[in-house]
């Protein structure tokens, strides 16, 4: 397979992972499947995908009364029954608090004969960011900007967002007063967990305030006087497994991690090249993950395990990026830094690394892509690898090289797609 041109194989891997978790191609099946109510058809929702998603109820479910969804910045689309409204990620902001506030009147609406088709996806929590009582978009915004920066992985960070909302945690399910609930998920979160799935909005919480007070110490995350005032009192508790407003909702998953992986592998096999799927839910810190994928991809080269080239060892998950610099990128773009700079640009080791909804971190790139060349390329433009990855400013050095990924918004979110190619 010499004459498989690494660069497009790997575009072609990332196309296809993107093509197999699409909301117009998995949600036709499972809404043909969703009885219709005696009542009305509210729909409402939140995350990267919820535009794309409400598009794929207009076009097969049939009658809507009403519906909201709330979806990032540039993720929009124009529909006919569904208002979109589009607000701040990861940075929750005002246009999500308003947006939050009226989907859950909207949700309030709903009585006994009447379905609330719920479309979550993530991105739902910075999306569908509404304060508890006592509590400020200021207060929200100062401690998920601590978070971000602090490398709490997605479960705990989603811990305390619960723990400070007045609709996550399965409030908006309560909001609900009894209504038939269907929510539709698309997964972006190790283990397809529903509880973090954008905060699980209308499911069970089996996390308190006391765990989200400890992510919070764990991690020295400064908060507000009012955060800690909240959490330290623990005055409403999300809801909790058992509970009666959860007696009549169902929730289902339509998309996940693995299926992106899993296409990513059909594509590979039809393309000669044998797939090694590591995991569809790996975390930790992106320059750690990226030492470890070197050591395996330099293991295929040296002694052919833990199998022969050409292969492409592909994975999923969510790394977090522990921020001590001031340059750009997202932990995508880390993680392929510290791949290059670990690799050392081995003439047989290529990789790509993007994040699914198209944005890597806050920049305008879904990823980057590495070839052997890349480092010289840096090089003669003057910019040193290490030096870029000692400041967290990979964005800047993959822009250097002309190595971006930019696809725009995809508006859909399975989380980070890995595959490093090892040719023969």
């Amino acid at each position: 397979m010499s004459s498989l041109d690494p660069h497009a194989f790997l575009h072609g891997l990332f196309q296809a992972a993107l093509s197999a978790v699409r909301a117009e191609e998995r949600a036709p099946v499972f809404l043909s499947k969703i009885e219709k109510p005696k009542g009305k058809t509210i729909v409402v929702g939140a995350g990267k995908a919820a535009a794309s998603m409400a598009k794929a109820v207009e076009d097969h479910f049939g009658d809507i009364d009403s519906g909201l969804v709330v979806t990032r910045y540039k993720h929009g689309l124009p529909l006919k029954k569904i208002e979109v409204v589009e607000a701040g990620h990861p940075m929750p902001d005002d246009s999500g608090q308003r947006a939050a506030a009226r989907i859950l009147e909207l949700a309030g609406t709903a009585g006994p004969d009447d379905l609330l088709l719920c479309l979550i996806s993530g991105g739902g929590s910075a999306l569908l960011s509404l304060p508890a009582q006592g509590l400020t978009m200021a207060d929200m915004q100062a401690v998920t900007k601590g978070l971000l920066l602090s490398g709490a992985n997605i479960g705990e960070i989603n811990c305390v967002r619960k723990h400070i909302s007045a609709i996550a945690g399965g409030r908006l399910a309560r909001a609900a007063k009894g209504a038939r609930i269907v929510s539709l998920l698309i997964s972006d979160v190790p283990g397809d967990d529903v509880s973090v799935i954008a905060s699980g909005p209308t499911v069970a919480d089996p996390t308190t305030f006391a765990d989200a007070l400890a992510v919070l110490k764990k991690h020295n995350v400064s908060m507000p006087p009012a955060i800690e005032k909240h959490l330290t009192e623990a005055r409403e508790e999300s809801v909790k497994p058992g509970d009666p407003c959860l007696a009549r909702a169902e929730t289902i998953m339509i998309a996940t991690p693995q299926d992106a992986l899993d296409a990513a592998a059909a594509y590979a096999k039809a393309h000669g090249v044998t797939p090694l799927i590591l995991g569809n839910a790996i975390e930790g810190e992106a320059r750690d993950v990226a030492l470890v994928m070197a050591g395996m991809a330099r293991q295929v080269v040296g002694f052919d395990q833990p199998l022969p080239a050409p292969c492409v060892l592909i994975s999923g998950g969510e790394t977090t990026v522990t921020v001590k610099g001031k340059g750009k990128g997202g932990r995508n773009c880390e993680f392929l830094l510290n791949l290059a700079i670990a690799t050392d640009g081995h003439p047989r080791i290529h990789a790509i690394a993007c994040d699914t909804d198209g944005i890597d971190g806050t920049e305008d790139n879904a990823g980057a892509i590495l070839h052997p060349d890349t480092l010289a390329k840096g090089l003669a433009k003057g910019a040193k690898a290490k030096d870029y990855a000692a400041r967290n400013d990979s964005y800047s050095f993959f822009e250097f090289c002309d190595s971006l990924v930019i696809t725009e918004p995809t508006r859909t979110n399975v989380n980070d797609f890995r595959a490093v190619y090892i040719k023969e």
